[in-house]
């Protein structure tokens, strides 16, 4: 690996990964050992140091419970000792929305071991009604919700003030580095930059599924936001990657709304 990958990228010359399914057969992403072993290969290459492992959870398709997943993270990560692959990983889940979390709170992982943070995932199509009041229950428990990839949500994309309106009320997001460099078309990096400019969201993550169309994309994504926005904002997204999932202290800042477009009236005479 390139010794300047991290070394010249970031302050802590560490890469966190909060977001990636690399486990084998739990969910839609590595199929197997193999697939999962190469990916992690993949990962240090792109200077990634440390990951927490999320496959999906109450998405209607994929049940990972607590215990299962912390099992089949101390597994692979005795895989990767015994393959010699320096990258430590942790045990997470991509929690999808439900009315009923707060039910459920006793079997969900956070970022952290305290729960003091979680990954929660909306619907692709829309924003349910019931997310305000649902993650002011998570706060109550001593959880901030962590929104997944809000710049792919069909419903945030035609009003970007609904992302700010939770993040207002304490929660935070999580922006998906591929749709940043343009991965996932030219309309997601667009509303990506501009969730970065309103500072909106507070870090990259990969939500790496497989090694060809969902791979990591971080240092890219990095090297991107240095040019645009320069050094101090890269260290800004990667400290807060580290701090959530130590659970130490993460908000957001100068985040502010989207103006409404102004409407054009023509008048004749």
């Amino acid at each position: 690996m390139d010794t300047d990958i991290t070394e010249n990228l970031t302050k802590s010359k560490k890469i966190v990964d909060l977001h990636c399914h690399l486990i084998p057969g739990i969910d839609d992403g590595s199929p197997d050992l193999e697939h999962s072993l190469e990916l992690a290969r993949q990962a240090v290459a792109e200077g990634i140091t440390h990951i927490l492992a999320t496959p999906h959870h109450l998405d209607g398709d994929y049940v990972n419970h607590r215990a299962d997943v912390i099992k089949h993270v101390t597994d692979f990560q005795h895989e990767l000792d015994n393959h010699g692959i320096p990258l430590v990983i942790f045990p997470g889940q991509e929690v999808h929305i439900n009315g009923d979390l707060n039910e459920k709170y006793d079997d969900l992982l956070g970022i952290d071991e305290d729960k003091k943070y979680m990954l929660i995932e909306f619907p692709h199509g829309s924003v349910p009604a019931y997310a305000k009041r649902l993650f002011f229950e998570l706060r109550k428990l001593g959880t901030t919700p962590v929104i997944v990839h809000p710049e792919r949500n069909h419903e945030i994309q035609e009003n970007l003030n609904l992302l700010y309106d939770f993040i207002a009320d304490g929660a935070l997001a999580q922006l998906t580095a591929t749709s940043y460099i343009g991965g996932f078309g030219e309309k997601v990096q667009n509303i990506s930059e501009q969730l970065i400019e309103h500072n909106l969201v507070q870090i990259f993550a990969s939500d790496a599924h497989a090694l060809k169309g969902r791979s990591f994309a971080l240092r890219e994504a990095f090297l991107k936001l240095r040019t645009e926005l320069g050094q101090v904002k890269v260290d800004e997204f990667e400290t807060n990657a580290e701090n959530l999932l130590n659970g130490l202290p993460v908000f957001a800042k100068d985040y502010s709304q989207f103006k409404n477009k102004q409407k054009k009236f023509w008048f004749f005479k």
